[in-house]
């Protein structure tokens, strides 16, 4: 049964239940077990299988949401074996690729109770085509948003993530829009809630009937990556146990295969120089990425997009990306960046993507200076900023936690904050002993947020409690340091000592760099300066100071205009 108009969906609705108290968020889906075929020819995909639900809501629930990508339809879902009443419609939402889902309302044979479980046969089938609709609704110019939106089945190439690009496995969330926030917090919730659950997807490429076979190649992390076969069908079974924070994703091409004892790249036979590349920065980052978080326990895995300008992707250890005409500093950090993910594994997302980003720009430290470090992680400050500003209004001391690291599902927070974070601590604690706490860390004794904040007071003796309430426990925002006076004097051995008072105008605090410049150099001192505080330094330098700057872009701030202080009457 399916029908389209919205007034008929509300009126079948009012039977059961009102239809404006839809909960699309009440059932945890704990389990898939999918056949998926492919078929390119017809740019065609068609799903049969089942899913496992479980009511999480504190109510009874009489119906259920499942949604797909609006451009495929349901064909059959059966409870026990029996057909089930639901009625289908089209529901915005961004969380597709084409902005919006096709939304089944099953009418549940019973009412279920908070933890009851249901077991739902589904089918569904149709084309995933290139569609950048969403982005193009809110502005996005069409050749940046195909770029940005790449997915796709193609007669010749196939490439398509899950939850958050296309719907191609079904799911249930509440509206969002591309616009703000709204998509990722929305997804962030799905993917906590769905973390443990388990997936199965066995993929089926049913091509031609003569000639080789392309490659189908998954993501799961027990996935069987299958290369080259002679026509017909090529199957191949993917595994999630459990999801996590991953986005099943696929690809299929006629690939080459670049197999490293580190690494694998799966390329298109004409950009092999591109592959070769990507293995030989691979193998130049092992060792410093195998000092930091020790040997990996998977390999890395490279995935060409036929697109040479599509925006690179990454789940877990694995990367989407171009390998055609890429520079070779970029093929640096992704190879850290995956090589990061392979050593060291953590359920905990600001240690997960946090450590990740920072393996990146330690490596640049590495190979170019601390200033290039730098550079690269001010990148993301802009982004960090504006995120806290967004959030500012819901955030209050008490209710601060809500966008913690430990629980935050924005990546702005995670991935880059998190960067800075790690960087915080590497400078505070110093790299020994931050090397030798990720050494300590087991990712199945991290069990509570303190776990490895004790890990790290093992290794010193510094109580850094404050510093993990401000930046991991809760969410206060972004530090505001300020230069408020500076004075300095002569003394007997013709030196000038330098003393410098600092404000912190925002409330979490940092341990900050402090920097007086004369005409030749310059003299640096760390001071820690708690939230909404002020604290003072003594600098002595060899010739008369010019100038005094607080933070060396170490330490994310919401405004950098105050952190320098010129000494004009210096001569006097």
């Amino acid at each position: 049964m399916r029908v389209r108009f919205s007034s008929l969906l509300c009126l079948l609705c009012a039977a059961v239940v009102n239809c404006s108290a839809l909960d699309r968020e009440a059932f945890t889906f704990t389990k898939y077990d999918l056949d998926v075929r492919i078929e390119p020819q017809q740019q065609r995909l068609a799903v049969r299988g089942k899913i496992s639900l479980r009511n999480d809501s504190a109510a009874p629930q009489s119906d259920l949401a499942l949604q797909i990508s609006s451009s495929l339809d349901w064909r059959s879902i059966r409870i026990a074996g029996q057909p089930v009443r639901f009625v289908g419609h089209e529901y915005t939402s961004d969380i597709d690729h084409t902005g919006s889902l096709s939304e089944a309302v099953v009418v549940l044979p019973r009412d279920m109770a908070r933890g009851d479980k249901v077991e739902i046969e589904v089918g569904y089938e149709g084309t995933i085509p290139l569609d950048a609709s969403r982005l193009a609704r809110i502005g996005v110019p069409d050749e940046k948003a195909k770029h940005s939106d790449w997915d796709l089945i193609g007669k010749s190439f196939t490439a398509v993530r899950g939850a958050g690009y296309v719907a191609w496995y079904p799911v249930s969330m509440e509206a969002s829009l591309a616009e703000g926030q709204g998509v990722f917090k929305t997804l962030g919730r799905w993917k906590a809630r769905e973390a443990v659950a388990e997936m199965k997807i066995t993929l089926t490429y049913s091509g031609e009937s003569s000639g080789a076979s392309p490659a189908v190649v998954c993501n799961g992390k027990e996935g069987k990556n299958i290369i080259g076969g002679s026509g017909g069908d090529v199957r191949v079974e993917c595994s999630f146990m459990p999801l996590g924070f991953t986005v099943p994703a696929f690809a299929i091409a006629h690939y080459s295969l670049l197999d490293r004892p580190s690494s694998t790249v799966y390329y298109l036979s004409e950009h092999k120089p591109g592959a070769e590349r990507y293995a030989i920065a691979e193998e130049l980052a092992l060792p410093f990425v195998t000092q930091w978080f020790g040997k990996a326990g998977i390999k890395a895995e490279v995935v060409e997009l036929a697109d040479p300008d599509a925006a690179p992707f990454e789940t877990d250890n694995m990367v989407f990306t171009p390998l055609a005409g890429s520079e070779s500093r970029w093929y640096a950090l992704t190879s850290v960046h995956q090589l990061t993910h392979a050593s060291f594994p953590s359920q905990r997302q600001w240690i997960y993507e946090g450590l990740a980003h920072f393996a990146q720009a330690a490596y640049l430290e590495h190979l170019d200076g601390r200033q290039a470090a730098l550079d690269f992680m001010g990148l993301h400050r802009t982004a960090i900023a504006d995120t806290e500003k967004a959030v500012a209004a819901e955030r209050d001391q008490n209710k601060g936690a809500g966008e913690s690291l430990i629980n935050t599902n924005t990546e702005e927070f995670y991935r880059s904050k998190a960067m800075y974070v790690w960087w915080m601590l590497r400078d505070t604690v110093g790299e020994d002993v931050l090397q030798k706490t990720l050494a300590a860390y087991r990712p199945d004794q991290d069990k509570e947020p303190s776990y490895l904040p004790h890990l790290i007071q093992k290794q010193t003796k510094r109580d850094l409690e404050w510093f993990f309430d401000d930046w991991v426990y809760r969410d206060r925002g972004l530090p505001d340091f300020r230069v408020e006076s500076v004075y300095s004097s002569q003394t007997l051995r013709g030196s000038y000592l330098v003393t410098v008072s600092i404000e912190n105008l925002g409330s979490p605090g940092a341990e900050v760099p402090v920097t007086v410049r004369v005409d030749r150099g310059e003299v640096s001192q760390r001071l820690e300066v708690r939230g909404k505080s002020k604290n003072t330094i003594r600098i002595e330098v060899s010739s008369l100071p010019r100038e005094v700057v607080v933070n060396d872009g170490s330490v994310p701030e919401s405004d950098t205009s105050n952190n320098t202080f010129k000494i004009e009457s210096a001569e006097k």
